[in-house]
């Protein structure tokens, strides 16, 4: 087997539960192929028998066998591409349906480090090249395998001097087979990722247009996209012209040896040794063999660009999740009382090994305690909330919840009891309902409905053309940014989760909105354990106590008041960031 075509050995599975199609899908092959070399035979009865002979019975009869036949070979045909086809799409839905559950099950960390248009080109465009090779290429080769098999078996009855000559010809076609196909799939593989990285650029520049725009940058947008779709295009066009060369290579070697053998059969029908008939089913079958060959010769060509696909869409079903659930979980306690343990947590992210965002980092939060973390950019307050949701595993201590060590607990179970609301809250593409009942899609449409009360968000979704019906467009673009808050707020209620992971969300907002979303964020937290990074005055005051990090470690516990008077630099925190009101980058 070809090195290029074992790429799709680990896409076999996907073939399992269709075996009873596949058998069919073959049968109509075998017949709609047996129905072609037939038509051969009827070709050769009608020359001898009704030309030859003269008989006007006998190329009547000889015409219904071959519409007979024609009809048979049509049906089987049908047969056989609906069935083929059929499989291609499920094979391919069921794929893209694993590809992205395993895409779900990947840490942050993949996509920090993968560009998300790369991602989105193997799950759409490799998947399309894999339908079309499976619902269309395989079979191509599969049938033109069969007939020209069939045909050469049929020529060899027919004539063994000028099969001997149709043999001599198979190393002419096999050698530019081998030599083009090769590079064929290398060029299939490079394109692909030219189209990832178009896409790549497109996800970014129409994800932040309103950047682009602000900034006039569309120019050097365009020029950028420009160059990343010709280096697509010159690749591209390596590919085709290496796919041309072997297509024209094999027709050019086929076809003239039909022209030889064309020729020697002549020279054997005027000199007695065969008769018209059988020379012309032999140039039938020498014609099929020909066709048979320079089909699968382009199929090739289809099968390496799939091949390139597959080998990118395997090489992601291949990535092993970093984080994952133990094999034998230890289940949290119930009821939920929201404890948390910081003990001795070291951290460095895998892009800065050699720094460690939290170093021997611990702190304990009681029950129903409401913490709030202070420190300045890059001390590590939302390293902490990526540990606490499991994102990436500790490189030593260990943090539990409820008493729990939530490295041995299963990994569904620790994020099904923290609710996060963060600074930019993550609106989807759906209507209002759709975004909030996003934390808990089994609740009533009542519970929705007081959620959105206890969030202080129903007055502006009753102003709302549909009210919760009401479509948001992508990220939520069609609303404010208190509004938005407050919807993600109404979602963390209705997730009735006992931990509250809170990016404190009112930096950004004007007097009136702050107002509102901190009146829904006191709902919130009454009751829940509730970590919150502080950018806010009201917030740290609020708090029952104030943790203060610096460069991963943590430098004082205590209250406002007390903290002013013992801790320096909660003191200079306090003067540049809380009582002016100016917000730091989260750390």
């Amino acid at each position: 087997m070809r090195p290029g075509m074992r790429q799709f050995l680990p896409l076999m599975r996907y073939l399992r539960p269709h075996r009873a199609r596949l058998l069919l899908a073959a049968v109509a092959l075998i017949v709609a192929a047996g129905s072609f070399l037939l038509i051969g035979q009827g070709l050769r009865h009608t020359i001898d028998a009704g030309f030859g002979g003269r008989d006007a019975g006998a190329l009547d009869r000889a015409l219904v066998l071959l519409l007979a036949v024609v009809a048979v070979m049509s049906a089987a045909t049908y047969a056989r591409f609906y069935l083929v086809s059929w499989i291609g799409e499920r094979v391919v839905a069921d794929l893209r349906r694993d590809l992205f559950d395993h895409l779900l099950r990947l840490s942050p960390a993949f996509f920090e480090e993968s560009r998300t248009g790369d991602v989105i080109s193997r799950l759409t465009a490799d998947t399309a090249l894999l339908e079309q090779v499976v619902g269309s290429s395989v079979s191509m080769a599969l049938r033109n395998l069969l007939m020209g098999a069939g045909a050469l078996v049929m020529i060899m009855l027919t004539s063994a001097k000028l099969t001997l000559l149709v043999l001599l010809g198979v190393p002419l076609v096999i050698v530019p087979v081998a030599l083009f196909g090769r590079r064929v799939r290398r060029l299939s593989r490079a394109s692909q990722d030219r189209v990832a990285d178009l896409g790549a650029h497109v996800d970014e520049a129409l994800h932040e247009i309103r950047t682009v725009q602000a900034y006039g940058h569309e120019a050097a947008d365009r020029a950028r996209f420009a160059g990343y779709i010709e280096a697509s295009f010159a690749t591209a066009l390596g590919r085709i012209r290496q796919r041309a060369a072997l297509i024209a290579a094999v027709i050019l070697m086929v076809f003239g040896g039909v022209g030889v053998i064309l020729w020697t059969g002549g020279h054997d029908v005027l000199g007695g040794r065969m008769s018209a008939g059988d020379l012309s089913a032999f140039v039938f079958y020498s014609a099929l063999v020909a066709g048979a060959a320079g089909a699968i010769s382009e199929v090739i060509g289809d099968l390496q660009r799939g091949a390139g696909a597959a080998e990118r869409v395997l090489e992601l079903l291949a990535t092993p999740p970093q984080v994952f659930s133990p094999p034998d979980p230890r289940p949290l306690p119930r009821p939920a009382r929201g404890e948390i343990e910081f003990d001795r947590v070291r951290f460095a992210y895998p892009s800065r090994p050699g720094h460690p965002a939290l170093d021997g980092f611990s702190l304990h939060v009681a029950p129903g305690e409401r913490v709030a973390l202070v420190g300045p950019s890059g001390a590590g307050k939302s390293t902490l909330f990526a540990l606490l949701l499991r994102f990436y595993d500790l490189d030593e201590g260990t943090i539990r919840l409820d008493g729990v060590d939530i490295g041995q607990a299963d990994l569904a179970a620790v994020r099904g009891r923290v609710a996060l609301v963060a600074q930019e809250p993550a609106l989807f593409s759906g209507s209002v309902r759709d975004n909030v009942r996003y934390a808990r899609p089994e609740a009533s449409d009542a519970e929705v409905e007081r959620a959105c009360e206890a969030a202080y968000a129903s007055e502006f979704i009753a102003r709302l053309p549909q009210g919760l019906d009401s479509e948001l467009g992508e990220r939520g673009v069609r609303l404010s940014g208190g509004q938005r808050q407050r919807l993600a707020i109404a979602r963390a209620i209705l997730a009735q989760r006992p931990v509250l992971l809170l990016d404190e969300a009112t930096s950004a907002l004007d007097a009136e909105s702050e107002r509102m979303v901190q009146a829904a964020l006191e709902g919130l937290m009454a009751g829940r354990t509730t970590l919150i990074i502080a950018h806010r005055l009201a917030t740290v005051k609020s708090a029952d106590r104030i943790a203060v990090l610096d460069c991963g470690r943590l430098v004082a516990v205590g209250t406002h008041d007390e903290l002013l008077e013992s801790e320096p630099l909660y003191a200079r925190l306090a003067a540049l960031q809380f009582m002016t009101g100016s917000a730091p980058r989260p750390g």
